[in-house]
C-alpha cells in the first residue's frame, strides 16, 4: 500500500521542481531526505516537506517506517498567473508566475 502526500499550487515551474524530483524516485526516505537536505535548489525544501508528510501519513498508519521507499514522485502544472511589466513608450511586457502540482507516494518494501 502507498502513502500519498501532495503540495498543490508550489510557486515554482513544474520543469524546474522535476530536476529535483528526478534524483529522489526509488530511492529509500533516509537517502532521499538527505539528498533534500544537501540540495541547494529551491525546490528541494518543497519537495522535503512532502516526502516528510508523506512518511508521516505512513507512520500513522502504522507502517514500518525503516523500510519505506520513494515509489513515485510526480510534478505536474498548475495554473499559471499572468502579470504585466510596464515597457517604455507605453508598452507592456507579460510576466508568467507558473505554479506546479507535487505529488510524492511512498511504499514499504
Amino acid at each position: 500500500m502507498a502513502w500519498i502526500s501532495t503540495h498543490r499550487f508550489a510557486r515554482i515551474s513544474a520543469r524546474k521542481a522535476r530536476l529535483i524530483a528526478d534524483l529522489i524516485r526509488g530511492r529509500d526516505v533516509q537517502d532521499a531526505l538527505n539528498i533534500l537536505k544537501f540540495t541547494p535548489n529551491r525546490a528541494a525544501p518543497m519537495l522535503s516537506k512532502v516526502l516528510t508528510s508523506a512518511v508521516a501519513n505512513a507512520n500513522e498508519a502504522e507502517a514500518n517506517v525503516e523500510a519505506l521507499y520513494v515509489r513515485e514522485v510526480r510534478v505536474d502544472e498548475g495554473p499559471t498567473m499572468k502579470r504585466w511589466h510596464p515597457k517604455d513608450r507605453g508598452r507592456a511586457h507579460s510576466i508568467l508566475k507558473r505554479t506546479s502540482h507535487i505529488h510524492v507516494a511512498v511504499e514499504e518494501e
